[in-house]
């Protein structure tokens, strides 16, 4: 045998040895195992869901009317939005702590622009413009319905994910007020646009705020969304997605060990996953890791939601083979975020349970799901 051909046998057999240790060395690391109850709660979520991270951030303004409408229409399963709580205790779909990214706050509140958004009231919120912004920033998806959005609430969501939109009148929300006051709601109508798909709602609470898990509980429940609690009938259509009809109509996450806590607390037997975020994670990855996977089976999460690398967000890996093998040793489900590009899913499709993704349309076409019509299309069947 020629001098390379004993090179490449014992590259051959160091491969093996590395993979075989490897293997080892996850089969060593003792994790907890969910309970069969949290089985049964995992099991109300289906495999390879699509969710809308924040409607869309690349086709639309996130978290924003047109950004749910058409995560809805192109089928997305789940609608994702991050929950704030305004002064006056209302529940908002907004990512920042503060409103200088999103919203025109500077033109509108020059004297508060470094407030967070719990210091203002919702009458107040619905002032700003959180889609300008938008058009300024991504050209080549800017239209000009776009302008003027309004920050929406918790119910703004819902009642989109139930096939309506909000009423307008010449081109303005229709304001509902109560003894000829306004307290920053608007009224609703069935969206002619609608195409029937039902999906469901992934809500992300941040680090406990005035006590957001309980106002979460109460909203859910009196919308109709606790399935703990007299759950609302919905209607849906054979072929469609039906999420919002069933039990895994709601999914619960936070970054924040004390919001799982409290989400179990106000919100038990509902789906929770547990986000991980690598700056967080100090010290030797594999200990942390272990010990993360054993809070969420301690406190009945029954997903871990993990980040993974590459454009545009290039987040630090939290994926790899062995972290989701120890993951899935455990019975949870992984859901990472966010996959925005064809090359991220051909990476990891077969070691996840879902995506997190600001491009629906490509993991559905992915999954072989792929809408009827294109981004743009519903966007210009929306009014867009």
């Amino acid at each position: 045998m020629k001098r390379t051909n004993y090179f490449i046998l014992a590259l051959i057999i160091s491969l093996i040895s590395c993979k075989k240790e490897a293997k080892e060395k996850i089969q060593m690391q003792e994790v907890k195992k969910i309970s069969e109850s949290a089985k049964k709660i995992r099991n109300y979520v289906k495999e390879n869901i699509v969710i809308a991270h924040r409607g869309s951030t690349y086709w639309t303004p996130e978290e924003t009317e047109p950004a749910y409408r058409w995560a809805r229409n192109i089928g997305a399963d789940y609608l994702e939005l991050d929950i704030q709580l305004t002064k006056d205790n209302q529940l908002v779909a907004f990512h920042d702590d503060d409103l200088k990214r999103t919203t025109n706050i500077k033109e509108v509140f020059p004297d508060r622009v470094n407030a967070t958004i719990n210091d203002f009231t919702l009458v107040e919120l619905r002032r700003l413009d959180t889609g300008s912004w938008f058009n300024k920033a991504n050209p080549n998806q800017a239209k000009e319905k776009f302008e003027n959005l309004k920050i929406l609430t918790l119910q703004d969501v819902i009642m989109i994910a139930e096939g309506n939109r909000i009423q307008r009148k010449n081109g303005n929300p229709v304001e509902k007020t109560v003894d000829n006051n306004w307290n920053g709601k608007y009224q609703y109508e069935i969206d002619p646009n609608d195409n029937g798909n039902r999906p469901g709602i992934y809500v992300e609470t941040k680090h406990p705020k005035s006590n957001i898990e309980n106002f979460l509980k109460e909203e859910l429940t009196n919308f109709g969304w606790n399935i703990n609690s007299n759950p609302k009938e919905i209607e849906t259509q054979k072929g469609k997605v039906n999420i919002a009809n069933t039990n895994a109509r709601l999914i619960l996450q936070s970054f924040s060990p004390e919001s799982i806590i409290n989400l179990e607390r106000e919100l038990p037997n509902i789906p929770k996953c547990f986000l991980l975020w690598r700056p967080d994670m100090k010290g030797d990855i594999k200990e942390i890791y272990t010990k993360v996977i054993d809070f969420a089976v301690d406190n009945n999460a029954h997903i871990i939601g993990t980040s993974i690398t590459g454009e545009p967000n290039n987040y630090a890996e939290l994926t790899t083979i062995w972290m989701a093998t120890l993951i899935h040793k455990s019975d949870l489900l992984i859901h990472p975020y966010s996959f925005d590009t064809n090359e991220q899913f051909n990476e990891y499709h077969k070691r996840i349970n879902g995506v997190f993704t600001n491009r629906a349309d490509l993991a559905l076409a992915f999954y072989n799901r792929k809408s009827e019509k294109s981004s743009e299309e519903i966007l210009v069947t929306l009014g867009y």
